[in-house]
């Protein structure tokens, strides 16, 4: 469980990483007020015919008419170096305290057996089970 959540972090850390830092182009080409095509990274089709489309005596006669484009853009981030010397001491020393106080949490203890090698047990003089009557049956 504890490795599946992991790699799912992982994944998604990834994945806005990723998505932060592309360019992000989305363009609608719009007739009459109405959204008729949307673009993602690509130019919007347009419905309508080529309008543009004027002969050489016509060339000062611009015609209105009721389609246009929009398009939005969304710049990414181009520096995702941060220098750790920008943070002032009194911050790094909370970072640091924090960091190690809070990954102390998740550490297991070590058991450790104590073994008393230079110190022999006691020698008995007398049987204790037999002294005060416990058997084990």
């Amino acid at each position: 469980m504890k490795n599946l959540l992991h790699k799912l972090f992982s994944v998604s850390m990834a994945l806005l990483l990723l998505l932060s830092t592309i360019s992000w182009t989305v363009e609608k080409h719009m007739c009459m007020g109405r959204i008729m095509d949307i673009a993602l990274f690509d130019q919007a089709e347009s419905c309508c015919p080529d309008i543009g489309f004027v002969s050489l005596k016509d060339e000062g006669i611009k015609k209105e008419h009721c389609c246009h484009n929009e398009a939005f853009t969304m710049q990414g981030q181009d520096n995702l170096t941060h220098n750790f010397s920008d943070v002032s001491f009194s911050q790094q020393v909370f970072l640091v305290s924090f960091t190690s106080s809070y990954v102390g949490l998740f550490r297991e203890p070590i058991l450790k057996n104590t073994v008393f090698r230079s110190y022999p047990p006691p020698l008995l003089d007398k049987d204790l089970n037999i002294l005060h009557q416990v058997f084990l049956i």
